[in-house]
C-alpha cells in the first residue's frame, strides 16, 4: 500500500516560483516511477513531469524548460520545483507513485497502475 501526502501548493503571481513537495511510504520507494499530474476544474487531466529509477526525467510540452523534477530517495521525498509560473499553470497537482514496469513519461501519467492523494492547490495570478 502506497501512502503520499503533497505539500507546498499556493498563490503566487506570474512569473513566479513554487516547489511542491511529496513524501512516500513505500517499501521498494527507489524502484518506483514518480511523478506530478495536475487538473484544473473543467479540464482534463494532464501528465506534467516524471522521474524513474535512474533518475531520468520527462515533461510535457507545456512545463518543459521551467519545471524540474527530482527526487531524494533517502527521505523518499519527491519535488516539484515551478519557475516562470503563468496562470494556466493553476490547478490542483497530484503526485504520482508508480510500478517500474508502468510507462514513466511526464506527459502520460498518470497509469492505472498509480497511486495519488488529495494533491496540493496551485494557483498563478
Amino acid at each position: 500500500h502506497v501512502q503520499l501526502v503533497e505539500s507546498g501548493g499556493g498563490s503566487v503571481q506570474a512569473g513566479g516560483t513554487l516547489r511542491i513537495s511529496c513524501v512516500v511510504s513505500k517499501y521498494g520507494y527507489r524502484q518506483y516511477c514518480m511523478g506530478w499530474f495536475r487538473q484544473a476544474p473543467g479540464k482534463e487531466r494532464e501528465g506534467v513531469a516524471a522521474i524513474d529509477m535512474d533518475g531520468m526525467t520527462s515533461y510535457s510540452g507545456s512545463v518543459k524548460g521551467r519545471f524540474t523534477i527530482s527526487k531524494d530517495n533517502t527521505k523518499k521525498v519527491t519535488y516539484l520545483q515551478m519557475n516562470s509560473l503563468k496562470p494556466e499553470d493553476s490547478a490542483m497537482y497530484y503526485c504520482v507513485a508508480q510500478p517500474p514496469w508502468t510507462d514513466c513519461t511526464g506527459s502520460r501519467l498518470p497509469s492505472s497502475f498509480g497511486s495519488w492523494a488529495q494533491g496540493t492547490q496551485v494557483t498563478v495570478s
